[in-house]
């Protein structure tokens, strides 16, 4: 900036002159500062405009429901036998129901023995293998590894298991003769298929090699998820020790003794189970197990390893295994009654009863599975009441597995409920699977026996659709009063926006009332908002004729809704309520028909008042958008914005043009400064030579 001189030598107040030229310079900037917040006014009212017809199309979309004209109620008899809730379709009738002799029941079963076979009790919180001595002594269990892994189809029949080390599959049978793929489970995206030894002879089938590859029946779709638990001979492990390594954890609990193997390179070490130790060549201890936590210790102070001292990353490998036993659930349920659901479950004697239980209870065997430790029992229910297995035995479940035969002696209880609600309607008698029913629209629930007839009557609940009709209406009313308003809102010219150094000469109380007078009527009779307005009045008065409605109401006012008297009130609603409940309760469907009816029809005479009124105010926000954008809007997209872009660019020109103008004025009086003070200097010098 430019060295400013004021006043030195003129002894005039440079810079207050300075600041008045400037204030007249900067008038037009000020005109245009004012039109841009004018226009910023006029946005925002254009968009809380907008967010009303928002609103008010939201409640049309309401409106479009068929929920809003069709509510029923049923009163029952006798609230303590029967209960019963209608539908929006259900149509007015009447039921009697009566000769209640049977509940709809659910199949459930009690365990034949308790579950504690030795003598403690069961801890159902404990792992169970830490229980087979004390507890479960009944228990047979096998010997192997269970796992589980989740593949992704590739849209071919066979897919591979990816399988560590020499671990293989077991696919022969256990001590009791039993196939060992008989317990596994095979999903393909949640649905079981059933794994057999021989190649698939059906889609849902899938058989599993030694090696690991499932060949299924059919080809499983790209992208598949194929869940697989799976029994392997044995768990391998594989590790790199490094050479301040304490520990090597197993990723199982309650390994087996027998047959534990630490291997590195080409040896060895085999569990000495006497002492719970791996030992290496030279006898000397190398590692503990522990086996209930899955835990190996290498030996404090371990020197060798192999015959030599342990490297950094040294490879290790570890193989065991652990006990297990199988579970089998078929339930007989509205999902399958013919074949019933399946569920094979391999349980780890890591596993606890509880978790046995949640497993059980979370799949979709459909049943529930509870253990009582006061009777030292299980107890098995199906979720769903009645009676869908009618074929063989007639049993709803079936329980099978060594660890029913040696835990839970549900397979072999007998099994009571299961039964079908039995009854009769209006003097036909039926049955039902559940207690509780649908019939034309009315869900009934029986809740106990009777002989004597209780009865239902189905009726439309008109104060339900009463209450929606006048909802709308009131929220039309709110409407059309905010848009009145703003369109007729008086202009106030003189009182332009404040500019900043008329600010200063107001307080706040006097600013707020300047801008309340200067944002008033920026939306007068603004043609987009009056056209609005007006298509919805017509909306409303022009009749609906189309296939659905009644010749006798075709328009509002015939049953009860019409314009107010007031016309200063903009064409609100009035609601005659003794004139819209009896078009309600006489005929609903013509009531329905009025407001949502023509849907489809393209004709502006066909469509219900609801779907005219939709479509105008679509059409107004569009417009209102077009006009003034939204929030998420850019400057570019819509009209205002775009005049509010090219208003900012003129003010930035118009302000470098101002800082232009006022060095001029700096420059000129500086240079009269210097040359004043010159002259001055010039007569000080005269003076002086004259006075000798």
């Amino acid at each position: 900036m430019a060295l400013r001189v004021g006043g030195m030598a003129s002894g005039m107040d440079t810079e207050s002159i300075i600041k008045e030229l400037m204030n007249a310079e900067r008038i037009p900037l000020d005109k245009m500062k004012q039109k841009k917040q004018t226009l910023e006014w006029q946005r925002d009212d254009y968009r809380s405009m907008n967010t009303l017809l928002l609103d008010f199309r939201t409640e049309l979309t309401q409106m479009k429901l068929t929920s809003k004209y069709r509510s029923s109620s049923v009163t029952t008899s006798d609230d303590s036998k029967v209960t019963a809730t209608a539908a929006t379709s259900a149509a007015q009738t009447s039921y009697s129901i009566s000769n209640v002799t049977q509940i709809a029941s659910a199949a459930y079963r009690v365990g034949k023995a308790a579950v504690t076979s030795g003598a403690t009790k069961l801890d159902p919180s404990k792992t169970l293998e830490s229980q087979k001595t004390s507890s479960l002594t009944g228990l047979k269990w096998s010997t192997g590894a269970v796992a589980s892994q989740t593949l992704t189809g590739d849209g071919d029949k066979e897919i591979s298991l990816v399988l560590t080390g020499d671990e293989k599959v077991k696919i022969g049978t256990d001590a009791e003769g039993k196939l060992e793929l008989e317990k596994m489970s095979v999903k393909v995206n949640g649905t079981s298929y059933k794994v057999v030894s021989g190649a698939p002879t059906a889609p849902d089938q899938v058989t599993i090699s030694e090696a690991g590859t499932l060949t299924f029946g059919s080809d499983i779709a790209k992208g598949a998820s194929v869940k697989v638990e799976y029994i392997t001979d044995k768990r391998v492990q594989k590790t790199t020790l490094t050479a301040d390594a304490s520990t090597f954890q197993l990723d199982r609990q309650e390994i087996n003794k027998e047959g534990f193997k630490l291997i590195s390179g080409s040896s060895e070490y085999l569990i000495d189970s006497s002492v719970d130790v791996t030992t290496n060549s030279n006898g000397q201890r190398i590692a503990q197990l522990e086996g209930d936590k899955g835990t190996v210790n290498l030996t404090t102070g371990l020197v060798t390893f192999k015959g030599s001292p342990i490297s950094k990353d040294t490879s290790i490998t570890a193989e065991f295994k652990q006990n297990y036993a199988d579970l089998s659930i078929t339930s007989y349920t509205s999902a399958n009654s013919t074949t019933g659901v399946t569920e094979n479950f391999l349980i780890q004697s890591s596993e606890t009863m509880n978790q046995v239980i949640n497993k059980v209870n979370l799949s979709n065997a459909g049943v529930s599975l509870i253990y009582d430790s006061y009777k030292d029992m299980m107890s098995i229910t199906r979720k769903e009441t009645g009676n869908y297995h009618t074929t063989n035995d007639g049993k709803e479940m079936s329980i099978k597995g060594s660890f029913d035969t040696g835990v839970l002696y549900l397979g072999e209880a007998e099994e009571k409920g299961g039964d079908n609600a039995i009854f009769t309607i209006n003097g036909l008698e039926t049955q039902r699977q559940s207690n509780t029913f649908e019939m034309s629209g009315v869900s009934i629930t029986l809740k106990s026996k009777f002989t004597d007839p209780v009865n239902l009557s189905v009726s439309k609940n008109s104060n339900d659709i009463y209450d929606n009709i006048k909802g709308f209406v009131d929220k039309y009313n709110t409407l059309i009063g905010a848009i009145s308003k703003k369109t007729s809102e008086e202009r106030y010219r003189t009182y332009t926006p404040l500019t900043d150094e008329q600010r200063e000469q107001l307080s706040d109380k006097q600013q707020e009332q300047w801008e309340e007078k200067a944002k008033s009527g920026l939306l007068r009779r603004d043609p987009l908002l009056t056209g609005v307005l007006n298509s919805m009045r017509s909306n409303f008065s022009q009749p609906v004729s189309n296939s659905e409605t009644n010749a006798m109401y075709r328009q509002l006012a015939s049953i009860g809704i019409t314009t107010t008297a007031n016309y200063l009130e903009g064409g609100k609603l009035e609601i005659n309520e003794a004139k819209l409940r009896e078009a309600i309760n006489t005929n609903p469907n013509a009531v329905e028909a009025l407001f949502r009816g023509g849907s489809d029809s393209s004709a502006i005479g066909e469509k219900g008042i609801i779907h005219r009124l939709y479509d105008t105010v679509n059409g107004a926000m569009d417009k209102l958008k077009e006009r003034a954008g939204n929030s998420f809007s850019t400057s570019q997209q819509f009209t205002l914005g775009r005049q509010l872009s090219t208003i900012d660019s003129s003010i930035d020109r118009f302000e470098d043009r101002l800082t232009q103008v006022e060095d001029r004025y700096w420059k000129q009086f500086t240079a009269m400064e210097k040359a004043m003070q010159q002259a001055n200097s010039q007569s000080s010098y005269l003076m002086q030579q004259f006075s000798m």
